[in-house]
């Protein structure tokens, strides 16, 4: 309301800093996505969003200045509230002069009314307008875009894992029990073979659903925690990692998975284009930041080019307002530093 007011007394548009929320999407798994998590239900959904609200600056913003404007918006209307009251007051007297004095107050107060709202213009801006390191709409937009699109693709991707193998896996593990039924009494030995064909299938597809898991949201970081599930990843690689961290530190999951996922992504990279066979990762932590720290003493020029793994990486870590910092000279070494906030969540 403030900023109709302000905009059509003043022309002065005063931006509102908070992000544009997403309309909820009904997934093929019957759970609702609203841009940033899963929900049972579109009201749910929508709930999420009203109490993810409560967490941004610009709702806070909204707070203080209903205290502020009820005082700045009391004094400055009270100028022509004032003006037009002496002008009555005068008005009522009897003689002529104070009849003309009346008059001229009442087209002055009158007159300094839409002037008077320019006055709370330059307190709206400091306590209304989003600060100048803040992400404007347009930049919360374009990252729910990018979110949005590498959710999809993540889904796309469970997807055809599941029916390329765990799915056709099972389909011809069916197939082996039903012919095996079949000849159980006719041909015990083959049956027998079928069944032990059977077997290994359903082992190979509880593995390749195991795996599928630990590539949504890897078990080992709930049971343990980041620096844990870091170290236990980097076992699995080619390369020889050092991990540094408390392995005590507990981060809400989405944090949790972005900066593990993203550790995992710059190792790969490591692993494909540094030409070493070392590396380290540092996990630091304080009470408003998460700090992530990859060196490796590789052949370097690393680069964030539009379209690259590192400008995904980026793009990806834009949702939590990190910062990816790249360092890596031609010739190396090469330090990539992820910064995430983690106070306001």
């Amino acid at each position: 309301m403030f900023r109709r007011l302000i905009l059509q007394w003043t022309s002065v548009r005063v931006e509102s800093g908070f992000r544009p929320l997403a309309e909820p999407v009904r997934l093929a798994t019957g759970f609702w996505w609203n841009g940033v998590s899963y929900e049972r239900s579109q009201k749910d959904a929508r709930m999420d969003q009203r109490v993810r609200r409560i967490s941004e600056p610009a709702y806070w913003r909204e707070v203080r200045w209903v205290v502020l404007a009820a005082v700045t918006i009391g004094i400055v209307g009270a100028v022509p509230c004032a003006a037009v009251i002496a002008a009555i007051v005068v008005c009522a007297s009897t003689t002529s002069a104070s009849a003309g004095i009346g008059v001229c107050l009442l087209v002055v107060g009158l007159s300094i009314a839409p002037w008077t709202w320019r006055l709370v213009v330059p307190l709206a801006r400091r306590w209304l307008a989003p600060a100048a390191d803040e992400k404007s709409p347009a930049d919360w937009k374009t990252q729910r875009a990018d979110l949005s699109a590498a959710h999809d693709a993540e889904i796309r991707r469970i997807e055809r894992d599941l029916h390329d193998g765990a799915q056709a896996r099972l389909v011809a593990v069916g197939l082996d029990l039903a012919a095996a039924e079949r000849l159980v009494k006719a041909d015990p030995e083959r049956a027998e073979a079928m069944l032990k064909a059977a077997r290994e299938g359903t082992r190979a597809s509880l593995n390749e659903l195991r795996d599928l898991v630990r590539g949504v949201y890897p078990p080992v970081l709930v049971e343990r925690g980041l620096v844990p599930a870091i170290r236990a990843a980097a076992l699995d690689g080619p390369l020889d990692v050092t991990v540094t961290g408390d392995d005590g530190l507990r981060l809400p999951s989405p944090l949790a998975a972005a900066l593990f996922f993203a550790t995992g992504e710059l190792l790969t990279n490591v692993t494909k284009h540094a030409h070493t066979d070392h590396a380290a990762v540092t996990i630091a932590s304080d009470t408003e930041f998460v700090t992530i720290t990859v060196r490796d003493t590789g052949a370097g020029g690393a680069s964030p080019r539009p379209g690259s793994g590192l400008d995904g990486i980026r793009r990806r870590l834009d949702v939590f307002d990190a910062v990816l910092d790249i360092h890596s000279p031609v010739g190396g070494p090469t330090t990539i530093t992820v910064r995430m906030p983690c106070a306001s969540f």
